[in-house]
């Protein structure tokens, strides 16, 4: 039996999911861990404590200070270092963002973490731009050379990684495992949709300035947007044909998605985001989308311009209102385009699917420790 120890950012929507009995459709937040438990791994995680001890917030605190200062990025070391005693037990660690992963790289390669691990990378490539040339790019590339697989949901990301990686002399696989979706927990409502336009998330490329230009040229159209009480800032100098939703929980999230006409998610360029998770979970629900053709979307999940979602270029705002207004005009044309994105996920981007695929790098991860 592997044993796997997850290492989540300590954020509130991820600690109301632990919360959750096992199999609540929220729990996909856990990037797979009650599906890895189904399959016969240990799992463990480091939210089970209310907070980081003392000492790990000091030393935490000081070690990003110093890195920071040193030209290099940052992380929560706090909560890899009051894990360490129980993520060193673990045949294997995953990070699951890298907000943790980096503090857990560079503990790896300071030997104070010494089992092996899965970097999971989400949007590691903009963080190691802002690394200070030299001294601190080797330190950076020798720790993430200590993973025993990187992984990314991008197969842009991954080959920008491997790119980085390979002329600083770091060996490591870099593995693209697509994003899936729950296709029972999200599937096509039975109701007629009562919402024109639904627009779901809160990451930070996130373009709400482009839906706000496109919500003005279309007064006539009803946009909702939901999002997290921090990103609603963006959506302040909104026209009144826009209404907001903050934080809302995940099941009223999915009846927003479900009362949608159409699905609208711009997004700016970036190197790991093309609004992922929503994107899928409006294909299960037989949603039309229309979505920036980001980098990050563009190839790896089978997604083909007027068959199974509508893809514009990013920053084009025109382009961008045209998809929606066919979508919204054309009821025929939009239920087509939902099917066929239905059928998308259903053949290949399920969430057992994408389980199996993290399962693998994970069972190869920790067998290697026992060869």
């Amino acid at each position: 039996m592997t044993s796997v120890f997850y290492l989540f950012r300590d954020a509130p929507p991820r600690r109301a999911a632990l919360e959750l009995e096992p199999g609540s459709p929220a729990r996909y937040a856990l990037f797979g861990m009650d599906q890895l438990a189904e399959r016969g791994f240990a799992v463990g995680h480091n939210l089970e404590r209310p907070r980081p001890s003392a000492w790990a917030r000091g030393t935490g605190v000081a070690l990003k200070r110093g890195l920071e200062g040193a030209g290099g990025y940052g992380g929560d070391f706090a909560t890899v270092l009051s894990s360490l005693r129980r993520l060193n037990r673990a045949d294997v660690v995953l990070s699951t963002v890298d907000t943790v992963g980096i503090p857990l790289m560079l503990l790896a390669r300071g030997r104070v973490v010494r089992r092996p691990f899965v970097y999971t990378a989400i949007g590691l490539p903009e963080r190691l731009a802002q690394l200070r040339p030299g001294r601190m790019e080797r330190l950076y590339a020798a720790a993430l050379g200590r993973a025993s697989a990187i992984v990314t949901y991008s197969e842009h990301e991954a080959r920008v990684l491997t790119e980085w990686l390979r002329p600083r002399g770091a060996v490591v696989p870099v593995e693209f495992v697509p994003l899936g979706v729950d296709v029972e927990a999200f599937r096509p409502p039975s109701a007629r949709p009562d919402l024109d336009v639904v627009s779901v998330g809160a990451d930070p490329h996130r373009d709400f300035e482009l839906l706000l230009d496109v919500a003005r040229a279309m007064p006539e159209t009803g946009f909702l947007a939901v999002t997290t009480s921090d990103r609603a800032r963006a959506l302040d100098d909104r026209p009144a044909n826009v209404s907001v939703e903050t934080d809302l929980p995940f099941d009223e999230m999915r009846r927003r998605l479900e009362r949608a006409r159409v699905v609208a998610l711009p997004v700016r360029e970036n190197s790991y985001s093309g609004a992922t998770t929503v994107l899928l979970q409006a294909m299960a629900l037989a949603k039309p989308v229309v979505v920036t053709r980001t980098a990050a979307i563009a190839t790896g999940y089978g997604l083909e311009d007027g068959a199974n979602a509508r893809l514009v270029a990013p920053g084009d705002a025109e382009a961008f209102g045209e998809a929606l207004i066919l979508l919204l005009r054309d009821d025929v044309r939009a239920r087509g385009l939902g099917r066929r994105a239905r059928a998308t996920v259903e053949s290949g981007l399920g969430w057992e699917r994408y389980v199996d695929r993290l399962a693998a790098v994970l069972a190869r991860a920790g067998s290697r420790e026992h060869e």
